[in-house]
Parts: C-alpha cells; structure tokens; sequence
C-alpha cells in the first residue's frame, strides 16, 4: 500500500466521504487512489476557488467536512479567497494540496512555492508529510483539526513522493476534543444583566443561530424584554415559520451606529461585538454605543445551546411559542425591486430550501419580507471576498444530498469570479437555481465612494461598470451545460422559477434590474 491509498483509507474511515477536486501532476497518485479505494464521491471544480467554495457551502448543510484537493501552492493560491470565507464561516475543511517530490525541491522547479507559509494564513492548522508511513496519521489529525467545533480549515501538504512510496498505514480516527463549556459564573452574570436592566441586546451570530438557539433566545428574551439581533456577518441562519423574525445588524456603518446606539448592554452569543466592515474618515470603528458593556455569554468555540438553556433556567424563563409571522406572500408584479424580489422568492420557495444569498447591496433587506417564507436556510458571504455565492450554493446542494431546492441570488459582478460552478451544476444534475441581478455595475463599489468621501471620474466609473460590453449570462450559462432564460419582470421570473423548482437539475435566471 502506497502513501496516496492510505490517505484515502484514513479520510473515509474518518467519516470524509466527499473530495472537491482540481487536481495536478503532484496529486496524480492520490487520484489513482480515489479511483482504486471505493467509498469517495469526488466532484470535480474548473478553478480552485470553485473547490473551496463548494467544500466551504457543503460543510454548512451537511455539518461534516469534506476534502479538497489542490495543486501545490498556485492551486492553493487560486482556492484561497473561499478558504478565507470558509475561515469566517468557521466551515470545516480538510484540504489536501500537493508539492513537489522532496528529493525535487532542492532544484527550485518552476511550481515550487511556499505553500506552508500560503497556507497558514487561511488555515487553523497546517502539515506537511516528511513519510509516506505517516501520512495515515497525519491525515486523521487533520480531520481531528477540521472537526474541531464549530469547524476548522485543515491544510494537508503531501510531496508526491510520500504519496507513492509503499509501506504507509491506515491511521484509526482520532475524536476532537469536545467545545470549552461556558463558565457557569459568565452565565449567572448574563442572568444578572438581563433582571436588572433595560436596554440589553442579545446578539447571535455563528451556531447561536440555529433553529434550537433561536427558540432559546426567544424565551429568554420574552422573559426579560431585551432585543435579539443577528449579526451582520453571519454564514448561516434558519429562518422561516418557527423561527424568529431577526434581523441582522445593518452594513452601513451609520445605519447600525444608529441601531445599536440605545443598548446599554451587549450580551454575545456565538458573536464578536459589532465593527465596521471598513473604516470611514471621521467615523468610529465600533458600531455600538461608547457606554454600552459588552458581556460574552459564549465565543464562537463553544457551543451555545447548554449556556442559553442554563440561562433560561436561572432567569425562570417559561417556553413560549415564537410568533406567527402572518399570511405568506404572494408573487409580486411588474418590474423588478429588491421589495418585489425578496416577496416572490418567499411566496414560491419550497419547503426547506437553502437561500446562497450574495447579492450584496440589492439584497440587504431581503430579510424582513421572507419571515413568512416557510422553514429555510439562508446562507451569506461571511468573509467579504466576493464570488462565493454559487460555489456556495453547489455544495450547499451536494452537502444535502440533492434533496433541497438551492436558490443563488447572486449579483452579476461577483458571479464572474466563479461562474464556473454552473459546469459542476450541470455535471452533476444539481437542483439549484441561480437568479443574477443584472444591472451592469459593481454597485457596492458606488456606494462605497460616497461612504470614504472620494470624488469619482469618468476613468473611476468605468472601472465600475460591467456593462461595456454587455454580459449575456444566458448564454454564459447555456456554455457551461445550464438552461437559462432572461426575465424583465416579476411575472416572468415568477414562472421561470416555478418551473425550475419542478426540474431535478439547475437553472440559471437572468434578472434585469
């Protein structure tokens, strides 16, 4: 048995059973080893950053990780923009990238790279194998490493010729070590805070969201009249009936100073307190108020459920139903608003859909006309490095067996970053329908003069603009094996939607806004 069998013989027996691949000269004995070991499903991406953006939007549904395979440092370097969202996300990850033969590196090959140093800056953990007879082991610490709650970014180095030189082993599992428990002094604290004050806002971000969290904090805060927010930055959150009607802390820096202006305190679940995306002249970069005390209930490495249960118990907080958010919405009509758009995705959507939301500034106020909208997720970009939204959305899609309708609200300006996850969508039959939000511009990019005070030209604007030439996205689409058809109102993406939704593979719908 040679190094590459293995590595695969430890991933599966590890509970790894899925590899986003691109793979390279390096890694071709890992690829003859996936062939000739059954049990891996592998699912091949165009780019990189397509295979990190979909092992990054599998690890969401599915809640296991899944491996990557990279072509040494360049191939890393192409996958590290979604391996930096993923990092955000606190997706778990186990890429496996492959280097020169080590008897090779003294000779500085035109691929040679220092791949450590890349991958340490997207990575919680990071090897490279010395010993084709350790690689096994290394292997089951690096799914230890991405297993690690809430989920980890893992990065594997593998020499090809510790890949096929024989005698290696399988390596047994190793079990990650289990999430810190909250100090139950923090908790009694929070108690504390919640009796004795007004103005307290519970916000959620990260696992603090889930369906279970929700219902938690609900209680606790009907119990106590504080509010409850979301985070702006957030990878996943469940929403829908039976679940909270939350809404996340606004983008703009002085839309959220103004929202969290009144709270007097903070109390963090899962979440970081609220900063800034970017720093604005004469602007603070916290976004609560300077008074406010912020108390961490839980970081993003433990797990809120036990800490939000013991806090409902000590506050004698009775469980309570969430309330209805009213009628469902009906398709809306005519032409195309960011209003119209979010009311007929939750008119028509079905039940327990995913949402891969990067629609960046059309869609940040989908929120509060979807509340109605039945039981779904709603994935965002977590990191800010736009052109996650469809590889998100594809392994969103494989994460859930292909048995959950994705829906890809994506703008158009970042959908060219990785518009090649529609080839993997057509390959693999996914049941995904990506809606583009054609206007022609990096939109978030004008809004963002007016933001830093700057003054734009005629050469400025033109850097902002994707409409000279026009993008034909349906016929982008139908290039890499994806139906598609152009919409200009509601009505027409309605029916295009509705008919996608009936179909077991993806659709593409280009919306002109």
């Amino acid at each position: 048995m040679n190094g590459a069998h293995s590595l695969v013989k430890t991933l599966l027996s590890s509970g790894v059973d899925t590899c986003f691949a691109n793979p390279g000269t390096s890694e071709m004995h890992f690829v003859a080893a996936l062939d000739q070991v059954p049990g891996m499903k592998c699912i091949l991406g165009l780019q990189e950053n397509i295979v990190t953006g979909m092992a990054d939007g599998y690890y969401r549904i599915a809640r296991k990780p899944a491996c990557t395979l990279l072509h040494c440092g360049p191939g890393l370097a192409n996958g590290m923009a979604n391996l930096h969202n993923a990092r955000r996300a606190r997706s778990g990850i186990i890429n496996i990238v492959g280097d020169q033969a080590t008897f090779h590196r003294p000779f500085d090959a035109p691929l040679t790279a220092d791949t450590d140093s890349m991958a340490r800056t997207v990575s919680q953990w990071v090897q490279t194998s010395t010993r084709s007879d350790e690689l096994g082991r290394d292997a089951s610490m690096a799914v230890r490493a991405a297993k690690t709650y809430p989920g980890q970014i893992a990065t594997l180095i593998v020499p090809a010729d510790i890949s096929w030189e024989e005698a290696a082993v399988v390596s047994e599992p190793i079990a990650p070590a289990p999430p810190p428990a909250t100090d139950f002094n923090v908790i009694e604290v929070a108690a504390n805070i919640l009796r004795n004050n007004n103005n307290v806002l519970i916000l959620l971000a990260g696992t603090g969201l889930s369906t279970q969290a929700q219902l938690l904090a609900w209680q606790i805060a009907n119990a106590t009249g504080a509010a409850v927010l979301a985070d702006y930055v957030i990878p996943s959150i469940a929403r829908g009936r039976g679940r909270m009607q939350l809404e996340r802390v606004p983008y703009s820096n002085t839309s959220a100073i103004k929202t969290l202006e009144r709270y007097e305190h903070i109390i963090l679940v899962n979440a970081k307190a609220p900063v800034g995306f970017f720093g604005y002249p004469g602007m603070p970069s916290r976004q609560y108020s300077a008074r406010a005390q912020v108390h961490v209930l839980t970081r993003a490495d433990q797990d809120p459920i036990l800490a939000l249960q013991e806090l409902a118990k000590i506050l004698d907080a009775p469980a309570i139903d969430i309330p209805d958010p009213g009628p469902r919405p009906l398709p809306s009509k005519g032409s195309p608003t960011a209003e119209k758009l979010a009311q007929t995705v939750a008119a028509l959507m079905p039940e327990h859909a995913i949402i891969s939301d990067e629609s960046i500034s059309y869609g940040r106020d989908f929120y509060r006309f979807t509340h109605a909208a039945p039981p779904h997720d709603w994935l965002h970009l977590a990191g800010g490095a736009i052109g996650d939204g469809m590889p998100v959305a594809t392994g969103a899609a494989i994460g859930a067996g292909k048995q959950r309708r994705v829906i890809n609200i994506q703008a158009d300006g970042s959908a060219m970053y990785s518009l090649q996850s529609l080839w993997t969508q057509a390959r693999e039959k996914l049941p995904v329908t990506t809606i583009i939000l054609n206007n022609s511009k990096y939109n978030i990019l004008i809004g963002e003069y007016e933001n830093v005070g700057a003054a734009p030209g005629a050469t400025a604007m033109s850097m902002l603009d994707i409409g000279n030439p026009n993008l034909s996205w349906v016929k982008l689409a139908n290039g890499m094996g994806v139906e598609a058809a152009k919409a200009t109102t509601l009505e027409q993406c309605a029916d295009l939607m509705q008919n996608s939704f009936k179909n077991t593979g993806p659709f593409l719908i280009e919306l002109m806004i």
